[in-house]
């Protein structure tokens, strides 16, 4: 984005506070150029970002005018403050829009969350390239092929490529270092280049032949392959025809069970809003290089009472600015968008096309957003309707008012003291709040002792709860007995929380699922509900996300300990020669899969420390 110079940017602030926001003054003052204005109440909260490419015309509308919808005469009447800048274009004001979209996330504006980035199948740009998956920033020195809905998607494109093309997929490290093939050799799923089975030009050409397929030009990859057989075979060089000939086979056995395929490759993401039950969903089908890779579904908050123009306008502007963005996207109902294409198109460096009328094939994959889009909204009316059950059930089972719904769960993780790790994972608003979820690295004096590390984490989350950091919770549950239930008491009660109701869910007499009793603080007998009761569920679902987060954080604070303290454990290995190892395999894996022929190669490590580091490793 190309930001605004000071000198061009106009600021209009209302007093605040007034019963009633006077516009006269800031409609006389506002030019008639491109523009983002922004509306607050009197308690300064956001109401609404919007672009204009008239700010006059376009503020004047909401002041000017009556016979405004519910949900607009409703914004209008809290407003206390407009302020408003000027942007040099349209494109620009949509890039400042989205921006202030995101950061102050206006109560009116419909609002996409997405934080997860979306990964790439790379082709990196070495003498014999590496295939892999990336997600991240982008190198220029690499191939980038994607981005994918999903990490399976990519994996499942990387396997392909193996079974056709048998491209490396090792780390240089280990690239460097081998000594014989590997396994994927064995089973036909690479050429071996790292043990010189493979020149360098045949690699490339294999290289060459998967980025075509990549690109859709399947075709055109298999005519390569054949010309490349044919000249071996005059060549008299039958191992390498036989080799390309089996390429060939397994590429026509791929586009044999193509699923979705396009007669015109490319890249196209195709967009389609529904509205269903109170619910509104936004599908996206990515089409890579004429193939269906997936899709994804957002669910926008604020959607409800505005058009699905609207929402297939606000997804567009707040998911690809700032986002890799393919050439064409298909996106019914986006009508007025050629400051977006213009935006998107200087994002990207070439021409980015937005279809709203779509004919053909493009129509059949459009068809295909919605009936996605569709069942996505019913799928989640279902898991509300169960959640609300489950919850209903657990309030009544253990006499909790009516209003209940936050509730937080804790659990420790260890192996026999080390790197202990206690989570906290919330259930609100009807379903597993991921975003809030929590982790602590605790030290209890002695190793293995629960009740230490329960105390530490428990001490160190209600503090933040009293400092207003985090809401109090409407129930606690912690996975554990009487002993765990009773230092949270001690810690509530400690904190000043005195009116958060406390449960302990145990494993029953034979530990099997079904038959946990629930304990509760100061109280001898546990209650025991029936294996098929709603509540119990509900609980069991929670207690076992805790405890899944809890062994995730623990597995990779002791693998963290363990790798960087393995070499250091080895006698007759000092700073330097730690370094020396490091830096020439690329780090612990690296050392990990060499050979004992691989690390007597290392300036400073004889045969016989070799062999005693592979024997430590191993």
């Amino acid at each position: 984005m190309t930001k605004v110079p000071r000198r061009h940017a106009r600021t209009v602030d209302a007093e605040a506070g007034e019963a009633s926001f006077d516009a006269s003054e800031l409609l006389a003052s506002l030019p008639h150029q491109p523009g983002v204005y922004r509306m607050f109440d009197a308690e300064g909260g956001a109401l609404y970002v919007g672009k204009a490419r008239d700010l006059k015309k376009r503020v004047a509308s909401y002041f000017q005018k009556t016979g405004h919808e519910p949900r607009i005469a409703a914004m209008i009447a809290q407003v206390a403050r407009v302020e408003t800048t000027v942007a040099r274009s349209e494109g620009e004001a949509l890039l400042l829009e989205n921006n202030l979209i995101k950061a102050l996330e206006p109560r009116y504006n419909i609002l996409f969350r997405d934080d997860k980035s979306y990964p790439y199948l790379c082709i990196t740009g070495e003498a014999y390239p590496q295939l892999r998956f990336h997600r991240g920033a982008l190198d220029r020195r690499n191939r980038y092929f994607g981005p994918f809905p999903g990490a399976g998607a990519v994996r499942d494109g990387i396997a392909m490529l193996q079974k056709v093309f048998m491209l490396r997929t090792c780390e240089p490290s280990v690239f460097a270092n081998r000594s014989r093939p590997c396994m994927l050799h064995q089973i036909q799923r690479c050429t071996a280049p790292c043990v010189g089975y493979v020149g360098e030009a045949e690699y490339q050409g294999d290289v060459q032949a998967a980025v075509l397929f990549l690109q859709g030009k399947s075709d055109e990859a298999g005519a390569r392959l054949k010309a490349q057989m044919d000249e071996a075979a005059a060549a008299l060089a039958f191992e390498r025809a036989a080799r390309l000939r089996d390429k060939i086979a397994r590429l026509s056995q791929l586009q044999s069970r193509q699923f979705v395929e396009s007669a015109t490759a490319g890249d196209v993401d195709v967009v389609a809003a529904v509205a269903e039950g109170g619910l509104v969903a936004v599908n996206v089908v990515m089409i890579r290089g004429g193939r269906h890779v997936g899709d994804r579904t957002f669910f926008p908050r604020h959607a409800e009472a505005g058009s699905l123009a609207d929402v297939v306008h606000a997804f567009l502007a707040q998911h690809y600015l700032e986002r890799p963005v393919p050439p064409t996207i298909v996106a019914p109902g986006a009508e007025d968008h050629e400051a977006l294409e213009q935006a998107l198109g200087e994002q990207a460096a070439r021409a980015v096309e937005i279809v709203a009328n779509p004919g053909g094939e493009r129509r059949v994959w459009l068809q295909m957003a919605g009936e996605n889009a569709t069942l996505a909204i019913r799928q989640r009316l279902a898991q509300k309707a169960t959640a609300e059950e489950r919850l209903a059930a657990l309030v009544e089972a253990l006499g909790l008012p009516g209003s209940a719904q936050r509730i937080e769960c804790f659990d420790v993780s260890h192996t026999m003291g080390e790197a202990a790790v206690a989570s906290c994972v919330i259930f609100d608003r009807l379903a597993m709040q991921s975003a809030e979820y929590r982790r602590f690295n605790v030290t209890p004096p002695a190793g293995g002792d629960d009740y230490a590390a329960m105390r530490e984490a428990l001490t160190r989350r209600c503090a933040r709860i009293v400092a207003g950091e985090f809401p109090v919770p409407d129930l606690l549950v912690i996975d554990g007995g009487r002993g765990q239930v009773g230092v949270a008491a001690d810690v509530l009660a400690e904190q000043g929380l005195h009116g958060v109701p406390i449960i302990g869910i145990a494993k029953g007499p034979e530990r099997k699922p079904g038959l946990e009793e629930i304990v509760f603080p100061g109280r001898a007998d546990a209650l025991s509900l029936p294996h098929d009761h709603p509540g119990l569920h509900l609980l069991q679902q929670i207690r076992d996300e805790a405890h899944r987060f809890a062994i995730q954080g623990h597995r990779a604070r002791r693998g963290k300990a363990r790798t960087t303290s393995t070499l250091q454990e080895i006698t007759g290995i000092g700073a330097a020669k730690r370094k020396a190892l490091l830096t020439h395999f690329g780090g612990v894996r690296g050392v990990q899969a060499a050979s004992v022929e691989d690390l007597a190669r290392v300036p400073g490590i004889s045969r016989t420390l070799a062999q005693r580091i592979y024997a430590e490793l191993h």
